[in-house]
């Protein structure tokens, strides 16, 4: 394996890459400023990156004027697609022995070794130093640049929508109740698109709470708007308060009974 210097800022990301890496940047740039760039970025003959993504970023972060490179050059296009996502979840599939991980953190912690640069996070090493760990698993969140535990914003609750809901996606009424011929998910997220497109109104009826879910995380990520209920069962409706009425008077509403 020949390792060669690149400057990062010649170093292409891959466009498709399917790993979200942001939050781990910070952490990866402070081991790096410790124990120097021990592991090479890999890249294609054309210096896109294979593995590396995070330390890529994590360099730029530092102001590196250049890393150590591996070129895979004897891979095909389609190993090098496999080998992005191996290289993420095997990583993932390994266990912690947290009784000989709590070992090493308490040796660390006696020798005065900073232990933010460890990638956990404070309360997760007070839990490892007070033999928490089986009783209460360490996070596996990502961490900010303070050391704490960053959670990642997910769209909505999945299980947010209670039976007889009705939520409101703009000016479009989207029912959760048993109103339908058949169940079909796609059909009903490719009507409310269409129906956003071409400015016209749509009332929707689905009997599952979990697919009203999909669909409006799916009108929210189209619109880069807020679904409001409308009117529900307590307690859910509490968590969500109306915003706007009912569709403007004089529009004609395309309707479904799917």
């Amino acid at each position: 394996m020949e390792i060669v210097w690149k400057n990062p800022a010649n170093i292409i990301p891959y466009d498709q890459n399917p790993r979200l890496n942001d939050s781990a940047v910070a952490a990866v740039a402070a081991s790096i400023r410790e124990f120097g760039f021990q592991q090479p970025i890999v890249v294609d003959r054309e210096w896109v990156i294979i593995a590396g993504h995070t330390r890529h970023k994590a360099a730029l972060s530092l102001d590196l004027d250049r890393v150590p490179v591996v070129v895979a050059g004897d891979l095909t296009p389609d190993q090098i697609r496999a080998y992005r996502i191996a290289d993420n979840k095997t990583g993932e599939l390994a266990d912690w022995d947290f009784e000989v991980l709590a070992t090493e953190v308490a040796a660390l912690t006696e020798a005065q070794f900073d232990g933010s640069l460890l990638g956990f996070s404070e309360t997760d090493l007070s839990k490892l130093l007070g033999g928490e760990q089986e009783q209460e698993p360490i996070s596996q969140e990502p961490i900010d640049k303070t050391g704490q535990r960053k959670s990642r914003k997910k769209p909505r609750d999945e299980n947010a929508t209670q039976p007889g809901d009705v939520w409101l996606l703009g000016e479009h009424r989207l029912h959760c109740g048993d109103a339908s011929r058949h169940d079909n998910l796609e059909h009903l997220i490719e009507f409310l698109i269409a129906a956003e497109q071409i400015e016209r109104h749509a009332c929707v009826f689905e009997r599952s709470a979990s697919a009203c879910d999909a669909i409006i995380h799916q009108w929210e990520k189209l619109t880069g708007r807020t679904a409001q209920r409308q009117n529900c069962n307590p307690p859910a409706c509490r968590r969500r308060k109306p915003k706007r009425g009912m569709p403007r008077k004089g529009t004609k509403p395309m309707t479904t009974d799917n």
